[in-house]
C-alpha cells in the first residue's frame, strides 16, 4: 500500500533528481526529512516491488552498450509465470503487456550488442517462446509524465 509520505518521496524523484553531490540529502531538505529516511524508504519501495527500478536513463550505446525492445507471443495461462521469469533478468529495464498477438513487451537493456542478444536468447531457451528483438533504428526523446500521486501537486502547490 502506497502511503501518503511514499507518494511524496516518489513525486519529488520523478523529473526532479537533484544533481548535486548529496541528491538525497538535498531530497531530504526538501522534505524536511533526514537523508537515511530518503534512502531507507526508497529502499522499502524497490524491495517491496512498489518501484520496479530507480536510476538514470541515458544513451546506452554511446558507452558501447546496446537497448532491444523484444516482445513475446504469450500464452495468456502462462503469462504471470513467464513474467516473472522475464523480470528475473537483471538486464530487463521494463516490461509490459499489449493487446496484441505479441503481447509480452520488454526492453533490454545490456553492456554490449552481444551480451543483449544472449539475454533475448536465454529468455527464449528458459521459456521455450521465440523472442522477436526489435534494434533501435531511431531515437526519440519522450519523457513519461506521471500523474500527480499527492493532492498537493494536484492543485499546483
Amino acid at each position: 500500500m502506497l502511503t501518503a509520505d511514499d507518494a511524496l518521496l516518489i513525486e519529488h524523484l520523478h523529473g526532479n533528481f537533484p544533481l548535486v553531490d548529496r541528491p538525497f540529502g538535498a531530497v531530504a531538505n526538501e522534505l524536511g526529512w533526514s537523508e537515511e529516511q530518503v534512502l531507507k524508504r526508497l529502499g522499502l519501495l524497490l524491495t517491496q516491488g512498489v518501484l520496479t527500478r530507480f536510476g538514470p536513463l541515458f544513451q546506452i550505446e554511446r558507452a558501447g552498450g546496446q537497448f532491444l525492445l523484444a516482445a513475446m507471443a504469450v500464452p495468456e495461462e502462462r503469462f504471470d509465470d513467464i513474467a516473472l521469469t522475464v523480470n528475473s533478468f537483471t538486464e530487463i529495464a521494463h516490461n509490459y503487456r499489449r493487446d496484441h498477438a505479441l503481447n509480452m513487451w520488454f526492453v533490454i537493456g545490456a553492456e554490449s550488442p552481444e551480451l543483449a542478444n544472449a539475454v533475448a536468447a536465454r529468455i527464449e531457451a528458459e521459456t521455450g517462446i521465440a523472442v522477436a528483438v526489435f534494434p533501435k533504428e531511431e531515437e526519440f526523446f519522450v519523457e513519461l509524465r506521471l500523474q500527480p500521486l499527492t493532492e498537493e501537486t494536484r492543485h499546483g502547490a
